[in-house]
This record gives structure tokens, C-alpha cells and sequence, in this order.
């Protein structure tokens, strides 16, 4: 894929909006196009792209230098943040006009900075991921059951079932809130940087969890991560933003550039790919 992607083209869009868009709504599992996302208080949107592209199936990192727009695209697909102009469809309906249990059904986020109750055990915090599958003061079903003990099973977290939430550390508490965004069952699953602060170890254990819920149950994930490495390892696609706007879209081989490294996180790098890529920063750039 060439690396000329952000240069406009006669209609106003870059190439690799073009490349994006060509990706058809059938095929994508989110769609977005002429987005403009912001908050009260600001003159100029913060994310204004023309064409996003999540693929069913897929793993799909959002990457870019912080205040790029990541998290704040991510909680407008997940409906935390209203987009001021545009449509976003999830399976090609609009996400508003999905009841708020019906989308929770099918789509789930996990945010940066989630609280968990220190005072719940594990297993009690993970049945929390059940509610979108409830009615009103229904208790526990068997079906509860079942997936609670898959979730936890698929986190790695069995031995900590009983252990009180706040007694956890930072590593183990992430573990357990992706089991409980893993219990909610839905085929789409949006996480903003999930493995921030973590230490190698749990780093490693969050991005393998995701991507065998990827390759055993084939639930879409879309992924903020700040990690570029990390991205383009275990990542499908990626998307690179700059400034808001979408820099590149492909695949990691295709986007991780050493163009890339200078123009959207001002860094002179060295990019080599083998079994999975290296990169090597050489210095800073004005």
C-alpha cells in the first residue's frame, strides 16, 4: 500500500479514506462516515474524518500520539459520546435507534477508567456484564451461569473467583473487567487501552485474551492502544490518526512506516518487519 495515503485527492478525500470506503457497509461490522465528534465548550471538533471502516471479525487498532481522537471516536461507536455530524451503523443500522438494551446486547465497551466495586468478589462483579440479558428483578439463570464461568475461564481469572475485587492488583483487576465485558456475550467489543499502566506480564495476558475471543468466537474488536508495537502485533487492521482525521487504514504491514513514525508521531524510527514487526526510535523530531 503506498504511503501516500493523506495527500487529498480532486473530491476532497485521501486515498486511504478512499480505501476505506471501498470496504462496502456489508462488510463492516462498524461503519462511520462523515464524522465530526467534539465536546461542549470546543470551537473545533476533535475527530472529523469522512470514512471509518471497522471489519466484522476482525481485529481493528485505533493508534495515533495522544489528543489524536482515539478514545474519543471509540465512545462515539459506543454511543458514551454523541457524534455532532455523521452516521455510525453497526451492522447496518444506526446505533440511535437501538434501544439501550438491545445495543448492549450486541455491543460492549470497556473504557479506560471504569470503576469496580473493591467490596464484590470476583464472581459477583463479573454477573454484573450479565444485565443486558435481564428483566426486571430477575435472578440468576442457568444461561447466567454458563457464561460467567466461560468468561472467567477465557480470562484466566478461575483461581481469583472468590477473591474480593479490592484486594486485586491493577493487572489481575483489568483481567476481571474484560471477563465482565466477556459475560455481557455481544459480537462487538470496544476497549480503550486496555493495557495501559499494566505490567509486561499482564500487558501479554489482556492482548491474548482478546485475541483468542477474536479467533474462537469471532467477536469484532476494536481496540485503542498506545503501544504501536503491540498494535501491529496482535492487530488485524489498524488505523492511524492524526489531528483527528484518519492518517492510514490496513493492514500493520501496510501502515507501520517509517513515514508513519515521523509524520503522525514525530519520531525518526527504523521499521523492520519479520516474525512480527521491530521498530527502533532513533530520535525525537521538531
Amino acid at each position: 500500500m503506498s504511503q501516500t495515503h493523506h495527500t487529498p485527492e480532486p473530491d476532497g478525500r485521501t486515498e486511504t479514506e478512499r480505501d476505506a470506503a471501498s470496504e462496502t457497509e456489508s462488510d463492516a461490522k462498524l461503519h462511520g462516515t462523515d464524522l465530526e465528534i467534539g465536546y461542549p465548550g470546543l470551537e473545533e471538533p476533535v475527530v472529523d474524518c469522512d470514512t471509518l471502516v471497522i471489519p466484522e471479525g476482525e481485529v481493528t487498532a485505533l493508534v495515533g500520539p495522544n489528543g489524536s481522537g482515539k478514545s474519543t471516536l471509540l465512545k462515539a461507536l459506543a454511543r458514551h459520546l454523541d457524534a455532532d455530524t455523521g452516521d455510525i451503523l453497526l451492522d447496518g443500522t444506526q446505533i440511535a435507534e437501538f434501544g439501550s438494551k438491545e445495543f448492549a446486547r450486541e455491543l460492549g465497551m470497556l473504557s479506560q477508567h471504569g470503576s469496580t466495586p473493591g467490596d464484590l468478589s470476583v464472581e459477583e462483579l463479573v454477573h454484573h456484564g450479565r444485565y443486558p440479558h435481564k428483566g426486571f428483578l430477575e435472578g440468576k439463570t442457568e444461561e447466567d451461569e454458563v457464561a460467567v464461568d466461560r468468561a472467567i475461564d477465557l480470562a484466566g481469572i478461575e483461581t481469583l473467583r472468590s477473591t474480593e475485587v479490592g484486594s486485586l492488583s491493577g493487572g489481575q483487576r483489568q483481567l476481571v473487567r474484560i471477563a465482565m465485558a466477556l459475560a455481557q456475550e455481544t459480537d462487538t467489543l470496544l476497549l480503550d487501552e486496555p493495557t495501559t499502566y499494566l505490567d509486561l506480564r499482564h500487558q501479554l495476558q489482556v492482548m491474548e485474551v482478546i485475541r483468542t475471543l477474536n479467533e474462537e468466537r469471532g467477536v469484532t474488536v476494536c481496540i485503542v492502544l498506545h503501544d504501536l508495537t503491540q498494535a501491529a502485533r496482535f492487530a488485524d487492521y489498524l488505523v492511524a490518526l492524526r489531528d483527528g482525521d484518519i492518517y492510514d487504514w490496513g493492514r500493520p504491514e501496510d501502515v507501520v512506516t517509517e513515514e508513519l513514525l515521523a509524520e503522525v508521531f514525530g519520531v525518526d524510527a527504523a521499521v523492520e518487519y519479520g516474525a512480527e514487526p521491530v521498530i527502533t526510535p532513533k530520535r525525537a523530531l521538531d
